[in-house]
């Protein structure tokens, strides 16, 4: 196991540490010496979530258990063991001479086993589910540091709580997927130059009755990133080659005056997004909220357009859910909110200078008001400076299941940098 401090130096009291196991015993024996030395533990593989070192943290980089193992084939598809390390960018396009595919989320560098014990929104969402919902077993290492496993026959409370409870419950070192059939996608980006609230109320109503084959992402963005084309976009993925079944189903959207571009055949891998990412970037300031909602409504709709109007540094993202999403039942993962067909985020960034006390305090305002009648919020959009209580990403009866799991299985709270999840009692 590789440390980024010297051989036989100390470390400075309330400095962080960077470690690099090699494995999951290395994860475990990392795991030992930070409770034997009283230190807080952060996880960290692809780093695009919010969390950054405590004073005094051990923290354990994974990005070295990237092992991608195409396995024995199932009713469904194929078994896949994945290393917790691993990018989506690099299963999928590992899984592709297969034919098949893992709906993940929609960046290629974002790190495979932090996405997944959040949930997974991603980009076949609606033809096969979260990324949890694929999920069939998992290593993970304990608060007391050993190895064990976790599946529907084996530890499975535990299971049921990785599936959307976070890295609250231990170190999810490799993950073991069922990935199902995919020769291809269709998938393109419609630019929209036009009444904004209006596509949107079009793109909703089509996907109120869109076969689940389809999943479209809505964005508005400011001209802030070189990676990232200003303005709104509507991103579409169908799960699928036919473009004669796609073309009537989207006929609707692309009438609407205003938007234009193609939609092609490519593979899924491709349709990731390729963004630029470096483990260590700082997270950008802002304030922002996210929520599953049960529907688009109209005044929802309003309220987005008109916050991305207001603030040239904020951004607007949508993306439709139900068919496989809404498939599994409520209880089944800790995952919350299956009856949710939208998911929605607002976010106004925050760079200094960019925000007056007044601009941040109506930011705020607003922000309060598109939460308002979500189901709940989903983690691994949410800067915990603007979501501090953990119990909005879950109902109440699966906070308390879930609180009683962290009390058997981190009683002393080691696996603390995240949503937190406090033991129960």
């Amino acid at each position: 196991m590789s440390s980024s401090r010297e051989s036989g130096s100390a470390v400075p009291e309330n400095q962080p540490e960077i470690v690099h196991p090699a494995d999951a015993d290395e994860v475990a024996a990392a795991v030992r010496r930070a409770v034997e030395e009283g230190r807080p533990v952060i996880v960290r593989g692809g780093g695009h979530g919010f969390w950054k070192p405590a004073p005094g943290a051990l923290t354990i980089d994974v990005r070295a258990l990237a092992s991608i193992e195409v396995g024995e084939e199932t009713e469904r598809g194929r078994l896949v063991r994945v290393g917790t390390g691993a990018l989506w960018g690099e299963v999928a396009a590992a899984l592709a001479p297969h034919g098949v595919a893992i709906s993940s989320g929609d960046t290629a560098s974002v790190g495979v086993g932090g996405l997944a014990v959040g949930g997974g929104i991603g980009l076949l969402v609606r033809d096969r589910g979260l990324a949890v919902d694929q999920l069939r077993g998992a290593q993970v290492v304990t608060a007391d540091g050993r190895v064990v496993e976790a599946s529907a026959a084996e530890n499975a409370e535990l299971f049921w709580a990785i599936r959307g409870g976070g890295g609250n419950f231990g170190i999810v070192t490799r993950l073991d997927f069922e990935a199902a059939p995919l020769a291809g996608v269709l998938a393109g980006e419609l630019t929209v130059d036009g009444d904004q609230a209006a596509l949107l109320r079009v793109v909703r109503d089509t996907l109120a009755t869109a076969p689940r084959e389809l999943t479209v992402t809505y964005m508005d963005v400011p001209a802030m990133d070189p990676s990232a084309p200003a303005g709104a976009r509507l991103a579409v993925v169908w799960a699928g080659t036919d473009e004669a079944a796609l073309e009537p189903v989207l006929q609707p959207i692309t009438a609407v005056e205003g938007v234009g571009g193609e939609v092609a055949r490519t593979a899924y891998a491709d349709a990731l997004s390729t963004m630029p990412h470096d483990v260590d970037d700082p997270v950008p300031p802002m304030l922002s909220v996210n929520g599953l909602f049960a529907e688009l409504d109209d005044a929802l709709i309003d309220r987005l357009v008109a916050f991305r109007r207001a603030h040239a540094g904020s951004v607007v993202f949508l993306r439709s859910l139900g068919g496989a999403y809404g498939d599994v039942a409520d209880d089944a993962t800790a995952f919350p909110a299956r009856a949710a067909t939208w998911f929605v985020m607002a976010v106004a960034f925050d760079f200094p200078g960019m925000l007056d006390d007044r601009e941040r305090e109506t930011a705020r305002t607003e922000l309060e008001a598109i939460a308002q009648g979500r189901l709940a919020a989903y983690t691994n959009f949410a800067d915990p400076a603007s979501n501090p209580d953990p119990a909005v990403f879950y109902a109440p009866q699966v906070w308390s299941r879930l609180r009683a799991l962290k009390a058997q299985w981190d009683p002393r709270n080691l696996f603390s940098g995240n949503h937190n999840i406090p033991p129960a009692g």
